[in-house]
């Protein structure tokens, strides 16, 4: 069955292979940094995790920084700027705001760092030496082909609520979006941000910050305005949970579809009991540890990353996963999303 992995995706799961073309090692004094939205989202834990292993394996001095909290742009400026001043041979950032860190990521590039976005293109995506991460507009446009197909002639009526992730609208939250409802058949008009459609079965777009309090906020914002929406698109599995929270607040936890992405244990767990429908699996394993591996490179001979044939970024790979497949939207089951899940 075809799960949309490429095949680094699938070697990664087991290892991250991308060795050095002659040797075992980084260069002597080959440092990065990685900066990631927040250090408590699991999504973000697993991949430093990922990033420190590899370095430690490729001998790589390595320092990690986070954001407060999703969104925390200044934090992320303060963290390039200490990368820069350290010296640093590469940075690995998802950034918060993805057209107000640009120019400190210039900075950092004209500096002679390479700057590797992870998970989250930068607007635009070439401000970054290369983007590591899934497709995400594929990701979205899995789970809303699965809601649409499971819905069958429902979906015409459907009342959706879209628990997005930021004001700010960073490039991963529009992209999974503007997917999700072109998988289920909207018209999404403008791509380059969500919100503008005029499809009357879009009830609501509400931020979340990708986490459980805020996905159970946006639902009960969303409810508020109509209380017999009846399917939920969430930019992560957290503000999912928080979301059928939410709904389960009022009695709607068995009568309400909920869809959503990353893939980590709980969220596939989720799925496994009910409380997610489908999620579309993402791998921070493989994003984080190739870009190490990109740094040690870049740091022997200066060499770039390159994209995946026929992508502006190297994807990573994406699976959808469900507990109860439909005809026409390839899947895998909750087992084997198990088996590759992370956090």
């Amino acid at each position: 069955m075809k799960t949309y992995l490429t095949s680094s995706a699938i070697a990664l799961i087991a290892t991250t292979g991308m060795a050095l073309a002659d040797g075992h090692a980084a260069p002597e004094g080959t440092s990065a940094c990685l900066i990631t939205k927040t250090d408590t989202n699991p999504f973000f834990v697993k991949m430093r995790e990922g990033a420190s292993a590899k370095a430690e394996e490729l001998g790589i001095e390595f320092n990690a920084y986070a954001g407060q909290v999703d969104g925390d742009n200044e934090a992320q400026i303060q963290a390039i700027e200490t990368c820069i001043a350290n010296g640093v041979s590469g940075i690995l950032l998802t950034a918060s705001d993805t057209s107000a860190i640009v120019d400190s990521v210039q900075e950092a590039r004209d500096a002679g760092i390479l700057v590797i976005a992870l998970d989250t293109p930068l607007n635009p995506i070439d401000a970054a030496d290369m983007t590591f991460a899934t497709d995400n507009f594929l990701a979205g446009q899995l789970i809303g082909q699965y809601a649409a197909t499971a819905m069958g002639e429902a979906a015409a009526d459907a009342k959706i609520a879209m628990l997005d992730l930021a004001i700010s609208q960073p490039t991963v939250g529009v992209l999974r979006d503007q997917g999700f409802l072109d998988g289920f058949g909207i018209d999404t008009g403008d791509e380059t941000r969500w919100g503008d459609e005029d499809d009357a079965r879009i009830i609501c777009n509400e931020v979340t910050a990708g986490n459980e309090e805020g996905g159970r906020t946006a639902m009960e914002n969303c409810l508020a305005v109509d209380p017999d929406i009846n399917v939920v698109y969430t930019i992560n599995e957290p503000a999912a949970a928080g979301a059928y929270e939410a709904l389960t607040a009022v009695g709607r936890e068995n009568d309400v579809m909920i869809v959503s992405v990353d893939g980590g244990c709980p969220g596939v767990q989720n799925v496994a009991d009910g409380v997610i429908a489908a999620t579309s699996q993402q791998y921070p394993l493989l994003m984080a540890s190739k870009g190490i591996e990109a740094i040690a490179q870049f740091a022997k001979d200066g060499s770039l990353p390159e994209a995946t044939e026929g992508k502006d970024f190297f994807d990573t790979g994406v699976a959808l996963v469900a507990a109860e497949p439909v005809d026409g939207v390839e899947s895998i089951s909750v087992e084997e999303g198990q088996e590759l899940c992370w956090g």
